[in-house]
Formats: C-alpha cells, structure tokens, sequence
C-alpha cells in the first residue's frame, strides 16, 4: 500500500482544494449560525427544512413521479458535477495516460473500436499471417475449409458492447472523448440512482425549489472518485459497465414507482413505466454485451429490486417503509425489460459468431489456442483451472493446487483489499460505503442498492485471476462504483440528519452536531473534502504509478510517425501494445505490423507491394523510466534470399492445441535462434499435440528444414501437411534420457519439398509424454539404416533423428528452459520457394 504525503503536483491540487472546501465549510457554517443567532424570530430550522435527505415528513410519500427529488436546480449542480468529472477524466488522459490507451487490455478494445467503426466484428486475415496474429486475437475459420478458401478471420477476443460504443468516436474522428462524455452520463446517473432508490418526499409548497442532499453526495462523489476517473479516461470497459449497471437499476425503479402510481393500465407505448422498464432491459443487455458477469450480478439485483415491499402498517415498516406495494403488473414490466435486453444480446452473439466461427466464447476460444493447460480459463472452480502463460507467475504463487473454495477465497479477499480504496480514494472512507449498506438494508425500497456490490463480489469469484492494478484497483469490482456512492451519500445524509435531530442535544451526539454540516453547501464542501484529500495522501501514489509503468507513454503514437516524415509505407512495431493501437483492418498509407525480426517481415513487405518499411522501436530504460520513441527505415534487399528463416516463436498463437500448450520462451545464451523458441507442453498422458500454421505463398516449391530444440527427455514428432494430408514426419529422439538437467541442444531436421500447388501448410508438433519415450527410443533402433547408419525413410515418409549426435549445443541459464525436459520449435529453415513476384 502506498501512502504519504502528497509528491506529485495533482496530489498537491487535492490537497490545496481539500483544505479550501473545509476552510470554505466552516467559514459558511458559521457565518449562518451567527446570522441565525442574531436575526430575531423563529428558531432556525432544524436540518430536514434546510434541504437535508430526508426531511421531516408530514406524511407517507407517495411513490412514482412525486417522490422523484427532481428539483430543476438539484438536476443543474448534478449536470454541473457531470461536466467537471467529464473535465477531470480528460485531463487524466493528458496528464497520467500521457495522450492515449496504456495497458493490454485498454490497447485491445483500441483495436476492436477502430475495426468496429471500419464495419468489421472480425476481419479477412492475409498472409503472412503472423503479422497480424498475437495476444488477445482469435483467428477463426469462417467459411469452412479456410486453407483452400482463403476465409480466415481474426477478431478482438473482448465482448463488443464497449468496443461499438468507442466506435462511434472513431467515426467521429475523437475516440478519446468518449471516456469524458461516459464520466459525465455516470455522474448524471448516479444523483439519479440515489434520488430513485432513496427519494427526499415533498413537504410542501416550495419543495421544488430545495436541493437533496443524498443525491447530490453521491454525485458529487462519482467526480472525484479517481478510480472512475481512470476507468472514464483510459479505453476500458468498465465505465460504460457502470454506466449500464446504474442506469439498469434506477430505471427498473422508475418502473415500479410508475406502476404503483398509475390509475390504470395504459396501453403499452403509453405507459411509462413500460417504457422505464424497456430502458432498464436496453442498459442490462448491452452490459451483457460488455461484462457478462457483471451482468449476472445485475440480473440478480434487479429481481431483489423486483420482490414486493412490506405494505404500509406492518409490523415490520418503520416510518421509511411507509410507501405502497407496487402493482402487480410486473409481468407486463418483466416483457418490456426482456424485448429491450435483445439488441445487446443480439450484438454479443454477433459478435461471438463472428470471432469463433460459431456462437461460442471468443476469449475460451483464444485461451484454448494459446495457453495451457487445457481448459484452463474458464469460469468456475476445479483442477486446471489457470492459465499458465498469460497469468504464469499468479498461477503458480496463489493456485498450487486446484481453484477451490480456499483459492477463490484468497483471490476475492485480494480484491477486497485493493477495493477499499476505490470509491472515495482511501481505505477509510469505505467505512461509509459500508455505513450506508448498513442503512439500506433496513429499507426495502433501498435494499437492492446494499445487496448490488455483494451481488458482483459473487458473479467474479469463480474467476481465478486477481485482475488488479495500480489506478484501475479492483476493476472487476468497479462496475459497482455508482452504487457505492450511493450507499456513501445515504450514510453522509443519514450521520447529518442524527445529529440536527431533537435528540442529540448532548454526549458525542451534540459535538458532531457542533461540528457536522447542517445547510446543503457546507455539507457538500464538508464531503468534497474526504475524497480529495484521500487521493492527496492515499489514492494519487497509484495512480503515479499507473502513469510510470511500461515506459510511461503509450507504445505507438501516430504522431512520432508524422514527425519523422512518414507519409507511406510499412511501420513495424515490437510490442502488442503498440501494434493493437498501430493497425487498422482498413490500412491508408500508412500501414502497421509486427516486427518479427525473420523472414516473416519480408513476406509481409513483399505482401503489400513493397513499399518504404520503418521500424517504429519503444525502448525502456533498463532502470524504469520514460522510454524513449525512434523510427529508422528497415531495408530489404531487392533480390529474394536463397535461404530464409522464420522463427518458431512467430508462429505463435498456434491454429490448435490438443492436450497440450504452446509457448514463447525466453533461451538467452543457448542454442536457440535469437534467444527464443517456440516450447511444447504436454498437458496429461495421453495424445499432446500443437499444430502451427506455415505462410503458403512463400513456400511453394521450396524445401524446409524445422529446426528443433530439445533437453533431458524431451522427445515427439513434427508432422508436415499440406492442404490437410500429412506428407512427412520427422521423429526425434530423447537428447539425454534420465537427465533432466542437461543443457539445451539443437539440431535441424532434414529437409523435404512443398508442392508447388500447396495451398495451406501446417506443421503439427507433438510432445512425447512418459509412456512414449520408450516407444520413439525402439522405433528408433528398428529403423531402417542406411550405409553410414543413419535411420532411412520408411514406407510412412518418416525420418528419425537422435537429437545430440551432431547437433549444436550450448549450457542453459539457470531457471532457464534448459532446467528440465523441454522439446520445442526452434525455427523453420526454408531454401528456395517463392516471392510475391511469382
């Protein structure tokens, strides 16, 4: 936890304007106090007559339009708070994001917008492929038999709900200002939730005209909350899903308070609480088809907001419950939420059709190709759960076992602890989240707000990973925010309203009377105060740190580009960042693209008519830092070489896995081609097999020579298709059985010929286990031997080879892939074969 005085200049602002709302509130507390005192008449009216929520009640408040606060001037400071959180959140932009979308995931929805605005949900992916391919991306057969139809489609792996929304930024020419117009329409939605669910009655003539408290609180907490500020700046998705997830909620209680204080039953275009409800169904399918489990927590809250509240009179209402039953027309409301939650049911399944080829997860659909073990990202508990890629280092310190009730308990407790600070900027504040839960649960018209954040808290435990970052906090949990402060307000007006009231003339009571607010401004400058200074002393440490991670920039900027003069051409960048905000499916002249640093580069520059080809370099300083952007023209020669390499790591994400896993891996100081290679892993005993995809055009004619990287048992076979028909196989023997420390050796495989007709080549790598190392070692010895004793063909076209006998070998560092058993893909080596040209 990081925490201290205030260093950087926004803290300092927080800090100074901290000081200034609590100087201001006091100054104006007593200025009122000693007015009041020495103006002659009445007593001065106790804090319910001054605006507080919820006044002195003459009567039940009647439920529906009524008991809506909606002031004409409480509605204006609401859309005034909303401009200023708009405000904030784009100068988060300017000063934390440094001008664009930072982590994976933000870059990720980046991509998926700008193809979404290009009118594509996947698109046609080219040769070579590997150019395109990469973390986040699913490639999918769309048309069947893709390697002789030429129908491969790569898609975003995320829900499209959010992406279709930054879209229309995109379209609009300014993608950025989407996050500050979601911060205002948040801010707006939030005084709306806490008015609807916690509603100041009207006492009487006049009432219009005064502000409500809780409403505005909670406002007013939204602005300054600074985890909304980054999830409303930064191109994620949880802004809209808090958005939907409070607009979901306030409408489904709109609905009910129209139909308990409707006459009659109007038709359905005519009634409002049809159409409330409508607009409640519209906000949860489209959160559906932007956090699905959020969305689960949503469909949860609102059946508690649905169960019908205790009649007036009972034994069990206090004087807050006093408000009718609704009417029991909720089947008519239940349709018109249901018609209204298609069209982001629609799209998500479009969506998913699109990115997979069938209606199935994108996301299962990626984590099956390109991480392990088998089924490891999935929602809910059991062996295997956790992927060991992506999240290596999480999987292995917090999940050494399956993902059980234990497992899941540690990882919701983790993201507990970094919630607390996210809804009024530091850990202790949340007593007043916790408060107002308090408080809610005693009303039921409130009841739905104190159960919603447990209600999310239970959607994301059957997901394994943490999720947590320094800014974006407990972003699985940020979804809920709105409700939070909500909850806070209700807590603020409710501590206000006990210590005006008749009783607290005395003990710890009549001192916060002496101290607390009683008139609306100096209430809110009181409270404007805790969050401010909460992100001086607490919350602005992380969101530094946000700021300085990766370099401290974003990894591709168009406008480095323009300044160095490039108006045409390739640009390849080296990091999936900078690539997923670099490339658009709809390329002009300038076009973006992986470097690779092989043969895959050329392919790719040759591709595209070979233009002028740049390579765009984000390089960190070794000790942290801001990194530092440089452009320098990349050279081909005009002439095809006669041998060419691709590295096997470029051949990740493999076309499929079955019962094992493919991975980049580091091999700094071994054998292996550039210090990385392409490492298999068998997943259980049975069959273990990774199937990587060759660039056709290129190879036709040409001759290849995989070249394999092997240690201790490692052992399997290599098998070349094309067009889906195996043609060749290479086996490969243990390099030294029983020796699982021995260092990595390399050995490239003999060579065989491509048809000059091959229209998909694959290269199927399969991963010996225990039980068939014996299998290869006397196949091995059965084989066929020519004069000099090398294993022969067999009638199978099948090629045997002892890795070690005459192979480059090299120690491998300590840790290293060399540490244990290991076969993996090091290279293809390819002789011959075509250019564009051909």
């Amino acid at each position: 936890m990081r925490a201290g005085l205030p260093r950087d200049p926004a803290q300092w602002i927080a800090l100074a304007l901290s000081l200034a709302a609590l100087l201001a509130g006091a100054w104006l507390l007593r200025r009122g106090r000693s007015s009041a005192a020495a103006r002659p008449g009445p007593a001065p009216p106790r804090p319910g007559a001054a605006g507080l929520d919820p006044p002195p009640r003459p009567g039940p408040a009647p439920p529906g339009p009524a008991a809506r606060p909606g002031a004409p001037r409480g509605v204006a400071v609401a859309a005034a708070l909303g401009l200023a959180a708009a405000l904030i959140s784009a100068a988060y932009v300017a000063v934390y994001l440094r001008g664009g979308p930072r982590i994976i995931d933000a870059t990720s929805y980046w991509l998926e917008a700008r193809a979404m605005a290009a009118g594509h949900l996947a698109w046609p992916l080219g040769e070579p492929e590997a150019s395109v391919l990469g973390r986040f991306l699913v490639r999918s057969d769309a048309a069947g038999d893709a390697a002789r139809r030429g129908a491969a489609e790569v898609a975003v792996i995320f829900p499209p709900g959010y992406p279709a929304l930054l879209a229309l930024g995109f379209l609009a020419g300014a993608p950025l200002a989407v996050g500050p117009l979601l911060a205002a329409a948040l801010t707006l939605a939030t005084y709306d939730l806490a008015a609807r669910f916690a509603p100041a009655a009207p006492a009487s003539a006049g009432s219009g005209a005064r502000l409500p408290l809780a409403p505005l609180l909670a406002a007013l907490f939204s602005a300054l909350c600074a985890a909304l500020r980054y999830h409303t700046a930064d191109t994620m998705s949880h802004g809209l899903a808090a958005l939907c997830f409070t607009v979901a909620l306030a409408s489904a209680r709109r609905a009910l308070d129209e139909a308990a204080a409707a006459a009659g039953a109007p038709r359905w275009w005519r009634d409002p609480a049809v159409r409330a409800a409508a607009l409640a169904g519209v906000a949860a399918g489209w959160l559906a088809a932007t956090r699905p489990p959020s969305a689960l927590a949503l469909a949860a809250a609102l059946l508690v907001a649905l169960l019908p509240e205790r009649p007036p009179g009972s034994a069990a209402a206090g004087p807050r419950d006093a408000a009718p039953r609704p009417s029991p027309r909720l089947g008519r409301l239940a349709a018109a939420l249901a018609i209204g939650a298609v069209p982001g049911l629609a799209l998500l399944a479009a969506h998913q059709r699109a990115a997979t080829g069938a209606f199935a997860s994108s996301q299962g659909a990626y984590y099956a190709v390109s991480d392990g073990p088998p089924g490891c990202f999935r929602y809910g508990f059991g062996e295997g759960v956790g992927c060991l890629f992506e999240h290596g280092d999480f999987v292995r310190h917090n999940l050494a076992e399956e993902y059980g009730f234990l497992a899941a308990a540690g990882t919701t407790l983790r993201r507990l602890k970094l919630h607390l600070v996210d809804a009024l900027n530091a850990e202790p504040l949340s007593l007043l989240v916790i408060a107002g839960a308090a408080i809610a649960l005693r009303r039921p018209r409130s009841r739905a707000l104190a159960i919603a954040p447990l209600l999310q808290i239970a959607a994301y435990a059957p997901f394994y990973f943490d999720g947590n970052y320094p800014g974006g906090g407990a972003r699985f949990f940020a979804d809920v925010l709105p409700v939070e402060h909500a909850l806070a307000a209700l807590a603020c007006a409710a501590i206000a309203e006990r210590a005006g009231s008749p009783a607290a003339r005395g003990g710890l009571a009549g001192r916060l009377r002496a101290l607390l607010p009683v008139p609306f401004v100096p209430a809110a400058l009181f409270a404007a105060a805790l969050p401010l200074a909460g992100f001086a002393f607490r919350a602005g440490f992380d969101h530094a740190a946000l700021r300085d991670r990766e370099g401290g920039l974003p990894m591709f900027d168009p406008a480095a580009v323009a300044r160095a003069g490039v108006a045409r051409g390739l640009v390849f960048v080296d990091t999936d960042h900078g690539f997923n905000l670099g490339f658009d499916p709809a390329p002009g002249d300038v076009a973006v693209l992986r470097y690779r640093g092989d043969a895959i580069d050329r392919m790719a520059w040759e591709a595209r008519g070979r233009p002028p080809a740049y390579r765009y370099r984000f390089a960190i300083p070794d000790g942290g830092g801001l990194a530092s952007v440089s452009l320098a023209p990349l050279a081909f020669d005009a002439a095809p070489p006669r041998e060419a390499l691709i590295e096997g790591e470029s051949l990740w994400p493999p076309r499929a896995q079955r019962g094992a896993w493919a991975a980049p891996e580091h091999a700094g100081g071994t054998c292996a081609s550039g210090g990385r290679l392409l490492a298999v892993h068998a997943a259980a005993s049975g069959e273990a097999v990774v199937r990587v995809g060759l660039p056709a055009p290129w190879l036709r004619g040409a001759r290849i020579s995989p070249r394999v990287a092997v240690s201790g048992d490692g052992a399997g076979e290599l098998v070349l298709a094309v067009d889906g028909a195996p043609i060749h196989v290479w086996r490969v023997e243990p390099a030294a059985p029983g020796a699982p420390g021995a260092p990595l050796t390399c050995a490239e495989l003999p060579p065989h010929p491509i048809p000059e007709d091959a229209v998909g080549i694959e290269l199927s790598i399969a991963r010996a286990n225990a039980r068939q190392h014996g299998k290869l070692r006397r196949d091995a010895r059965e084989a066929p031997r020519d004069e000099a004793g090398a294993a022969a063909p067999t009638a199978a076209n099948a090629a045997r080879i002892r890795v070690g006998t005459a192979a480059e070998s090299a120690p491998g560092g300590p840790g290293g892939p060399a540490a244990g058993g290991l076969f993996a893909l090091d290279a293809v080596a390819v002789a011959g074969g075509n250019s564009v040209d051909r």
